[in-house]
């Protein structure tokens, strides 16, 4: 079972992104802040859950967490500020979209910058310690795949309903064969290996 939170001097905000080494699509991030004495005993790091739990757990946490939200950066602003600047950019945009102020942050991974004065902690794995982070996890996850699913229906190609743009070698053979579609990060290496096709 996770641990709840970070600390309980404040209320606090656990944020999390999703799509950040994919090929193409935007990068999701959502902030979470969650009832004191909320725990749920399939909540994980959404990297570790079924699809099904996942879609699951978002009902869960969408109706019981103290304030949610989600927010995304898209293909062209990723090319032009890189995907950790993106990914740090929709941290702080889900973290003021929430209906609540936290007065701390928890952050998954090591690198965070914001002009707010909110203070805040990066904790690399955290989304599989404190249920705060795991349940930003697996918001922006269930909302990106969500998203890659009604894109998929634009260019069905490219098997983003499987894949979720990420660089599978069936994603990267499409590439080759389709081209680039305008929802592709122009920035990110979309080759596939010679050996790999032979």
């Amino acid at each position: 079972m996770l641990d709840n939170c970070y600390q309980r001097e404040t209320i606090e905000a656990g944020c999390d992104e999703a799509g950040r080494g994919c090929l193409a699509g935007s990068v999701f991030a959502a902030a979470v802040i969650l009832p004191p004495d909320f725990s749920h005993p399939l909540l994980n790091d959404s990297k570790q859950m079924t699809e099904r739990r996942r879609d699951m757990l978002r009902e869960i946490i969408e109706r019981e967490a103290v304030a949610w939200a989600v927010s995304e950066v898209t293909a062209e602003r990723i090319d032009k500020i890189n995907i950790l600047n993106a990914s740090i950019e929709a941290m702080n945009a889900a973290v003021a979209r929430l209906s609540v102020v936290p007065g701390f942050l928890v952050i998954d991974g090591n690198r965070f910058n914001t002009a707010s004065q909110i203070p805040f902690r990066c904790i690399v794995k955290g989304d599989g310690r404190y249920a705060d982070i795991a349940a930003a996890s697996v918001l922006a996850k269930t909302h990106r795949d969500e998203y890659m699913r009604r894109l998929d229906r634009e260019y069905p190609v490219y098997g983003w309903s499987k894949n979720k743009g990420y660089p599978t070698r069936d994603h990267r053979l499409a590439i080759r064969r389709h081209g680039l579609s305008p929802y592709h990060r122009l920035t990110f290496n979309h080759d596939i290996d010679q050996q790999e096709l032979f």
